[in-house]
Parts: C-alpha cells; sequence; structure tokens
C-alpha cells in the first residue's frame, strides 16, 4: 500500500454503538485514543473498528467521515469493503465441500480448470496457499488504466493464468489473487451456484453477517463510505473503485465490522467448520523443501511471544484498507475497516493489539522489588537478611561465596537505579529480572520468587557496556 504522511484533520466524529460490557471505560479511552491519532497521522478519513473479547462482541465504534465532501460521519451500521479478507471465507467454502467429499484440496486443478497453465501439476491446496507459481493479476497498489474496464473471472485466467509460472509449484510463496480467481470458479462449478449464493447460503447467513455484499455484483450506493486516497502529502481525494469483476473471489466482499467480528467469532467456536478441516484453514502450509510459508488457507497465522496462535489478514480495494486479527487462544480479535490507503489499518490494530493483550498488573512487583533491594544492599554489607531467602538460595550463599559480593559489590555504594525489568511465570515460581545501576556499573539481577514471597535464586551478572 502507499505510503502516508502527516496531515492533520481539525474535527474527528466519533459515531459509535454503545460498549457492549467486555470493554471497561479507560480501556475504552484508550482505544479511541489510539484510532483517533493514527487517523490524525495518516489523513484517512475514518475508521470502524470491532473488538471481540471472551468470544463475545464486546466494543465498536466508528470515527471520521465516511465522505469528505460533502462530509458525512461515519457510523458502525456503514459497510466497508474488506477486499482480501474475503479470501479467509472463500478458502472456507472449498473446506465446506471437501467436508461433503465433492472435491479435495489435493486435487489437481486439471480437474475443473483443465487449460490453466501446468494445471496437472497444481493443486487446490497450493491456489489457496499462494504456493502454485501463477502470477498476480492485481499487484499494484493503485488502479491502472486497464482496471477500470470491467472484466469476467475467465478474462483474468486467461490473462494471466496461461502464463508461464513465476515458479515451480509448491516450492515458493507469492502471494497471487490469480489463485483466488481460479478457486472462485470452482467453488461456483462444484458448488452448483454463483459464489455469493454459496457463501449466503452456506455462510454468511448461517452467521448473521447480513450487511455482507458482493461489490462486483452488488450496488455500492449513497449511504456506503466512499474510498479514498492521497498523493504525497495532499488532502483526502475520492478515489473511483476498480472496473468491475476485478475483484471477484479474490476481494469482493464488503460488510460492517461487527459483520467481519462475527466470523472471527466463528472460527474461534469452530461453527461453521469440522476441527479437521478448521485445522487445514489455519495450520501453516509447508513447501516443498518443508520450509513454513506463513500462511494457511487465506489466512495468515504465526505465533504471538506468549506462544498464543495468531491468525490475521490484511485487504486492499481502491480506496479501502482492512486488518483483520484473530487471537484463538485468547479468544479475542480485532476489526480494523478504513475508507482510506496506507498503513493506518495495520498501525491501528497493531496498536490496539498491544493494548489489548498487555500483560495483566502485577500486584506484587513493588513489594518485591522493596524486597530486592534489600537483600542486595544486605549482600554489599556481607551479612544478607536470611528471611527472605530460601534454603536452597541460603545453602549457594557460601561464606566465599558471599565475600566475593561484598567485596565486589559494597564499594560501588547505593544503586542510583534498581527496577523490575521483566517477570515470567517458570517451575512454579516467578522469574523477576531486575536493572541495577551504580555511578560505576551495570548489572542483571536474575531472581526466583517462591510462592511464600522467598528468593530462591539471587544471582548478579555484571553488564557488558561497548565503548
Amino acid at each position: 500500500m502507499r505510503a502516508c504522511f502527516r496531515i492533520l484533520i481539525p474535527l474527528m466524529t466519533i459515531s459509535s454503538i454503545p460498549a457492549l460490557g467486555q470493554v471497561s471505560t479507560p480501556m475504552q479511552n484508550s482505544i479511541d485514543q489510539i484510532v483517533r491519532s493514527v487517523l490524525d497521522a495518516t489523513g484517512v478519513p475514518s475508521a470502524s473498528i470491532a473488538i471481540v473479547r471472551d468470544a463475545k462482541p464486546a466494543y465498536f465504534q466508528a470515527y471520521g467521515d465516511a465522505k469528505v465532501s460533502p462530509k458525512a460521519p461515519a457510523t458502525p451500521e456503514m459497510r466497508y469493503k474488506i477486499a482480501s479478507n474475503s479470501k479467509q471465507i472463500l478458502s472456507t467454502a472449498i473446506l465446506l465441500l471437501a467436508e461433503e467429499h465433492k472435491l479435495s484440496l489435493d486435487d489437481t486443478v486439471s480437474k475443473y480448470l483443465p487449460n490453466l497453465t501446468r494445471a496437472r501439476e497444481i493443486t487446490i491446496r497450493m491456489l489457496l496457499s499462494h504456493t502454485s507459481g501463477y502470477q498476480d493479476y492485481y499487484p499494484l497498489d493503485y488502479v491502472a488504466p486497464f482496471m477500470t474496464r470491467d472484466v469476467t473471472a475467465t478474462q483474468i485466467l486467461d490473462t494471466w493464468a496461461k502464463k508461464p509460472l513465476d515458479f515451480e509449484p509448491g516450492t515458493r510463496y507469492q502471494y497471487s489473487n490469480t489463485n483466488y480467481v481460479a478457486a472462485g470458479l470452482i467453488v461456483e462449478k462444484v458448488g452448483g451456484k454463483p459464489l455469493i449464493e454459496f457463501l449466503r447460503s452456506r455462510i454468511l447467513d448461517k452467521l448473521g453477517m447480513k450487511s455482507a455484499i458482493d461489490v462486483t455484483r452488488e450496488t455500492w450506493n449513497a449511504s456506503d463510505p466512499d474510498g479514498h486516497t492521497r498523493f504525497a502529502a495532499g488532502p483526502p481525494r475520492s478515489v473511483a473503485p476498480e472496473g468491475n469483476g476485478w475483484m471477484w473471489a479474490a476481494g469482493e466482499l464488503a460488510m460492517t465490522a461487527s459483520d467481519l467480528a462475527k466470523w472471527d467469532i466463528s472460527l474461534m467456536n469452530g461453527s461453521i467448520l469440522k476441527p479437521a478441516a478448521l485445522k487445514s484453514l489455519t495450520t501453516d502450509v509447508q513447501l516443498k523443501s518443508g520450509v513454513g510459508t506463513g500462511y494457511g488457507l487465506g489466512i495468515g497465522v504465526s505465533l504471538l511471544a506468549n506462544g498464543h496462535r495468531r491468525w490475521r489478514h490484511s485487504g486492499g480495494a481502491s480506496g479501502f484498507v482492512s486488518m483483520n486479527t484473530t487471537y484463538p487462544d485468547d479468544q479475542m480479535s480485532i476489526t480494523v475497516l478504513t475508507n482510506g490507503e496506507g498503513t493506518a489499518a495495520a498501525t491501528i490494530a497493531r496498536k490496539l493489539e498491544e493494548v489489548l493483550l498487555a500483560p495483566a498488573a502485577d500486584p506484587d512487583a513493588v513489594d518485591c522489588l522493596e524486597r530486592a533491594k534489600k537483600l542486595f544492599a544486605g549482600l554489599q554489607a556481607g551479612h544478607p537478611d536470611a528471611s527472605l531467602m530460601s534454603d536452597d538460595l541460603k545453602s549457594y550463599f557460601t561464606l566465599r561465596t558471599l565475600a566475593d559480593f561484598a567485596e565486589s559489590l559494597g564499594p560501588l555504594g547505593v544503586p542510583t537505579v534498581f527496577s523490575q525489568s521483566s517477570r515470567q511465570d517458570r517451575g512454579g515460581m516467578v522469574e523477576r529480572a531486575f536493572s541495577v545501576k551504580t555511578s560505576s556499573r551495570s548489572f542483571n539481577l536474575s531472581t526466583y520468587v517462591m510462592p511464600d514471597g522467598k528468593f530462591a535464586q539471587f544471582l548478579v551478572l555484571p553488564v557488558v557496556v561497548d565503548r
């Protein structure tokens, strides 16, 4: 997506559905401030967000202007184009057909679209995981002149999927919208109905996603937001959409943020796909070399620092960008839909993740810090308080050890900095690390704290400072 530069928006309109009880007022204020500041910095006219917590709708909010000339405020009831976030829903349609044994992910494309390049060597799984080698028909972040003209799925495939492959099937990951045009035609051939009808009957209606439309076949009306772009550091400008057909199957859906959140909840609950199919959708696809791609079937997959799974995808259409992220182990999702191009949606999503997944409050931190300071001072003086130590730690501090601590640390004086730098649970204890600085030396202090508050480990490690 094109980079955006700072522009000041004099007035930021906010429209919201009342909070749903899962997000505290202080948290709401933090969320609102994040979205306002990012829109203000990027010049994107509006954002609509949905947050799910405990697998339940928690907070819906819309910010800014759906239209800039004349101004019209954004509301949570408005549809935004979700573009490539449609891909995980199309992949689910394929998996539903696979559950019914009407096709297999390992079927070759030749069974359904025999005239495509090397169709006998490329599987449906390769289409959905972007490992086929078919060249992308829409890699640009703007609408080129040829894309203003209407097109059909067959015309797209005739032009881009009958070229020589960009690489040998299954040997590389390379994002290509062409894959999903082919997959969309396969759904229609096997499912026996137009793609949007299949999606509605098997997925969208079952989840109550009533706002969803196929923008290539249904009218984008005056109550929907305008798409916007910026040229260099200029103001937001309304931008025309792609010609009809260019978004089909690769990014055809538009909906409210709250309806996309219903999709996220369905992934958490497994309410559409059976467990095996859901695992296929959200498992990192491996190349023939055994290297992971970081992508499942229409959705990016990764692990957070806490070991929990994260499923996410972005979407870009002319004038619109979306970012949708599901955290199944945390029973949480973040949906951000914007009517402007650039990095706003991704930045908002990242900042909301930082706030919503922030570590829980540590009620023992202050008390433990004071006890660490007290034990450190005692070691400097050569007579630490034994009541602060476990039996194991007492045995660690032999007379020789105590002498080394006192002789090396005592002359340094009272630390100028003594602060906790990290905390995590381990081995039935709490592992706490501290940063300790004196006027002339810096140390890392590694500790383990027992449930009764006594230290089971207290290692002082010199920090090497580059000069």
